[in-house]
C-alpha cells in the first residue's frame, strides 16, 4: 500500500526529479530499506515518492525551494537515522531524459552493459575536466558533458579505475555511477 504522501498528489509547483544516491544496498554494506528511504524523502518535503531497484534510486516530485537543499537534507536524515554518510546527486526529469538521450561513447551495436554515467553534484571546471586523464585505465574512456560523466567501461565497472573517488578528486564534486540500461529506465519511468 503505498504510503499517505505518494497517495497525495504533488504540489502544482512540484517538479518531478530523480535522486540518485551513492553506496546504499550494495554488495551487503550500507543497508538501508527502501521503504525506509522513501520515508526519509517524504518527511523532507517531497510527495509521489517511488523507489527503483535497491541501489539508491528515489523517483519523486518536489517544489524548487524544497529540492534546492534536497540533498544535504537527505544526506543528513540518513546520517541522522541509520549513521550513514551517504552522498545524493539530484537531477531533473527533464535533465535525466537529456542524458539518456543518447551516450556518446556509444559505437553501433555496442553492448550498453558496458555503458555507465557518473552523476556529478556539480559541474566541473574547464582545469579540472583537463586534470582526467584518458590513459588511466585502457580501454576505459570517457567524455565530460555539463554535470555529466557519459563512461565506457569494457573490462566493467568493478575493474575501472575511474572510480567515484578519482572523479571526485579530480574533478571537485561528488559523483554516483549508473549503468546505462538504469539510466534509459529512470527516463522511461520519469516519462522519457
Amino acid at each position: 500500500m503505498p504510503s499517505p504522501a505518494a497517495r497525495r498528489a504533488p504540489p502544482a509547483a512540484a517538479v518531478t526529479h530523480v535522486a540518485l544516491l551513492r553506496g546504499i544496498n550494495v554488495g551487503g554494506k550500507n543497508l538501508l530499506p527502501m521503504t525506509e528511504l522513501a520515508a526519509l524523502f517524504e518527511a523532507a518535503g517531497c510527495a509521489g515518492v517511488r523507489t527503483f531497484i535497491q541501489s539508491g534510486n528515489v523517483l519523486l516530485a518536489a517544489p524548487a525551494a524544497v529540492a534546492r537543499r534536497l540533498p544535504e537534507r537527505i544526506g543528513s536524515l540518513i546520517e541522522e537515522r541509520h549513521g550513514l554518510r551517504v552522498p545524493v546527486v539530484l537531477r531533473t526529469a527533464a535533465e535525466l531524459r537529456r542524458v539518456a538521450a543518447g551516450h556518446p561513447l556509444s559505437q553501433a551495436g555496442a553492448d550498453p552493459r558496458f555503458l555507465h554515467v557518473a552523476f556529478l553534484a556539480a559541474a566541473p571546471d574547464r582545469a579540472a575536466v583537463a586534470r582526467l586523464d584518458p590513459a588511466r585505465s585502457p580501454p576505459d574512456a570517457f567524455a565530460v558533458v555539463g554535470r555529466d560523466v557519459y563512461l565506457s567501461l569494457p573490462n566493467g565497472a568493478g575493474r575501472t579505475r575511474l572510480t567515484n573517488d578519482y572523479l571526485d578528486r579530480t574533478l571537485g564534486t561528488t559523483s554516483t555511477l549508473r549503468n546505462w540500461n538504469t539510466v534509459r529506465k529512470l527516463a522511461e519511468i520519469v516519462g522519457g
